[in-house]
């Protein structure tokens, strides 16, 4: 079977946070210490469940196996799933805003394979529908990579602090449509 792409449901949740775990620990270990990881799937990486909510974050199929996700949204939040965010989103203007492209994640088993690349495309065609005329997203170091290759370009490094003391480095990176 190809490779797909179709809308996440709120059914799919826990596969996808299980999926998000093992990407963070597979990918992130040349760019991150053990300690950051681990504090960055408690406090940072998982489902925003407003992005299922808005029919805006997509998941990657091949041969019915979910490996890998990701969504943009019309809302505020640069990055972090639900354990990073406290209230809903403000809306954003497409006239004035960039839309977010947010919370990618690929199974480290189905890496550099395309599929990033594949749901960010589906990402920005959507936002492109819906009035956006550029895109800014909040990336994980090992995202970096593929981002710049997207045609990103970094607009600032973040260091998040975290609740236990961990700092996480996430570069800000925008583009036009």
């Amino acid at each position: 079977m190809p490779l797909t792409t179709r809308l996440a449901t709120f059914a799919d949740i826990p596969a996808l946070n299980a999926m998000i775990v093992l990407s963070v620990r597979g990918l992130s270990t040349a760019y991150y210490t053990p300690g950051q990881i681990e504090s960055a799937i408690k406090y940072v990486f998982g489902v925003d469940t407003q992005l299922v909510t808005d029919g805006t974050y997509y998941i990657a199929e091949l041969d019915g196996k979910i490996v890998g996700c990701g969504g943009w949204s019309r809302r505020n939040t640069l990055y972090g799933g639900d354990q990073h965010k406290e209230i809903e989103d403000p809306l954003l203007d497409p006239k004035q805003d960039a839309a977010r492209i947010r919370a990618f994640f690929v199974h480290p088993d189905y890496a550099r394979q395309g599929i990033g690349t594949l749901i960010i495309n589906v990402c920005e065609a959507a936002a492109k529908e819906n009035g956006f005329t550029s895109f800014e997203l909040g990336a994980t170091l090992p995202g970096v990579p593929l981002y710049t290759v997207m045609g990103y370009e970094a607009i600032e490094r973040i260091d998040a602090p975290l609740p236990d003391g961990e700092v996480l480095g996430i570069v800000k990176m925008g583009k036009p449509a």
